[in-house]
């Protein structure tokens, strides 16, 4: 049985908005009935394009953001309401990532006081044993003692990102949100972070939610992905099932169009279109608008998201009968259909 220290459950975020000062309000649903979980000391990617919903369902796991509907459990104990104390004594247990850098940080401060600053905040220790833990904290991702004496416009980018890293380390949590946490770095540096964080998993026993739309990132990172259209969980399993044979066609066209060493055998495919606007989801199946092979009960009936052998689910209505031609070596679909 699975040791699971997050669980989100049937959780929904809607917004009311409205266009313009005087316009009439209208509701955005960013996230829509998701269900996930992460085991402890193992990483799920959550992955999907921009506008997904992958920020809002990482905010929500934090208790950042309040649900709509459904509610989240962290180690077995559900979220309490953010702003209380018992929110935030379970906050010190669990920590974001931000992607910007720069923005994460305040521009003023040098990095040791801001790597410091939760133990100030909760009052952990003497502020010599701070400062001796943020110093290191920081040893620990790579940057020396002349690096938390500077101000975060003096570091490189990767080394900012360290910075941060090092931030949410101090206060030694058992959960990792990574909101995107290596997009805004050169190529180079990525690999840098995206190594350290798996060292760190392995040293700390960390677990992680990592939000990616970089699936090549993804694929090295996680144990188990799931990927997510329009606020809603397309298909989730093990990462390398996924990748390797995908059955939903968002994630078939996903997979075709991340970079493989050696190359991944498939044509790539090109989704027409654009992701529907969330305050005017499509009825049926939220991707039968861009799905090249939509059958007319897609238009209608909202597939569930069903789960198969070997802890794959997949939210498609043609779902049993691809995985029936992957195990006969046939392919889902033809790929010229997308082209």
């Amino acid at each position: 049985m699975k040791d699971t220290i997050l669980r989100l459950r049937d959780l929904s975020k809607r917004y009311v908005t409205r266009q313009g000062a005087w316009g009439k309000p209208y509701t955005v649903s960013a996230v829509n009935n998701v269900s996930l979980s992460v085991e402890r000391g193992k990483t799920l990617g959550l992955v999907g394009e921009s506008g997904s919903g992958k920020s809002t369902t990482g905010r929500l796991a934090l208790g950042l953001e309040k649900p709509s509907e459904g509610d989240v459990v962290f180690d077995n104990a559900p979220i309490p309401a953010a702003g209380t104390a018992q929110w935030r004594k379970m906050r010190t247990r669990m920590q974001l990532i931000f992607q910007d850098p720069l923005n994460a940080l305040d521009r003023r401060l040098t990095i040791a006081d801001q790597v410091r600053e939760p133990l100030d905040i909760h009052n952990i220790g003497s502020p010599e044993e701070r400062l001796d833990q943020a110093l290191a904290v920081l040893d620990a991702v790579g940057l020396r003692a002349d690096h938390g004496r500077r101000v975060p416009s003096e570091l490189s980018g990767g080394q900012r990102q360290r910075a941060v890293l090092a931030r949410a380390l101090v206060m030694k949590p058992e959960l990792l949100v990574c909101d995107e946490p290596v997009s805004a770095l050169d190529v180079s540096i990525q690999a840098q972070v995206v190594n350290l964080l798996m060292d760190l998993q392995e040293s700390l026993g960390l677990s992680l939610l990592f939000i990616s739309h970089d699936l090549k990132v993804v694929r090295h990172v996680s144990h188990e992905m799931a990927v997510m259209y329009l606020g809603q969980i397309v298909e989730s399993g093990e990462t390398s099932t996924l990748m390797s044979a995908p059955v939903h066609p968002y994630t078939e066209a996903l997979v075709s169009a991340a970079p493989s060493p050696g190359g991944n055998g498939r044509k790539r495919i090109v989704l027409k279109g654009e992701p529907p606007n969330p305050a005017a989801r499509p009825s049926g199946c939220v991707f039968h608008p861009r799905c090249p092979v939509a059958q007319p009960n897609c238009r209608t009936e909202s597939p569930k998201l069903t789960p198969f052998p070997g802890g794959r689910r997949v939210a498609c209505h043609l779902a049993k009968e691809r995985l029936e031609k992957q195990a006969t070596g046939q392919k889902c679909y033809d790929l010229h259909s997308f082209a």
